[in-house]
């Protein structure tokens, strides 16, 4: 190989590592149970309107001790931050100078799990169940405990404040509810209950969910039926 392709190749190997650990990806507090799962394919159609999603959408905190399925796991994730159009990968939620400042976890019965959009992928975190944990986090709130999943959303702030400064902290905030919006819309039209949570001690959702050094945690949305 010439002195010239090996170059190239370094420098494609960096581009690729910094992307991962700045996504979340090469996440150092996993605890090497990390595993990938490949979600089933999102539906594009469902059964009920748009209208008559937003006009039955309500807040809901209590919740049977019904698993989610993969499919309806893979729909809610998809709503928040699923890719939308493959040449530009651009997402469901509009963000500020598309720069996806958002990083959205599961929390299931089974353990803690980081969506990666581009591949429509699960990636464990941690194993276990820390639902009541979770829950204990957010002072108290115990229906997150009985919740099939809680998405928690996590934000990179410096992808977005290094082109817009201390505004893009607001970029950030509006970008979170508009991905939330989707959550709750999309729950309705699987039949199920959401509710969003904001009151949480942020270091000790941080530790639970194990987020990088880079991320901070923003929202909480329990779901279930």
């Amino acid at each position: 190989m010439h002195r010239k392709d090996v170059d190239v190749l370094v420098i494609w190997l960096s581009l690729g590592l910094l992307a991962g650990v700045e996504s979340g990806l090469a996440n150092p507090q996993s605890g090497g149970d990390s595993t990938v799962k490949i979600l089933p394919k999102p539906r594009t159609k469902g059964t009920i309107s748009v209208e008559e999603a937003i006009a039955q959408r309500r807040s809901v905190r209590s919740y049977s001790s019904q698993r989610l399925t993969d499919e309806e796991l893979s729909q809610l994730l998809w709503a928040a931050q699923g890719i939308t159009d493959q040449k530009r990968a651009l997402r469901a939620a509009p963000s500020a100078g598309a720069t996806y400042p958002l990083e959205i976890y599961a929390v299931t019965p089974d353990g803690v799990f980081h969506y990666d959009p581009i591949k429509h992928s699960l990636e464990t975190v941690k194993s276990g169940d820390v639902r009541a944990e979770l829950a204990t986090a957010a002072y108290g709130q115990s229906f997150i405990a009985n919740a099939s999943a809680t998405i928690v959303f996590a934000a990179v702030p410096e992808r977005t404040t290094r082109r817009y400064g201390r505004r893009g902290m607001m970029y950030i905030h509006m970008e979170a509810g508009h991905a939330a919006q989707n959550i709750h819309l999309q729950a309705v039209a699987l039949r199920m209950g959401s509710v969003p949570v904001g009151a949480f001690d942020d270091e000790a959702v941080s530790r639970i969910a194990g987020l990088p050094d880079n991320q901070i945690p923003l929202y909480l949305i329990p779901v279930g039926r």
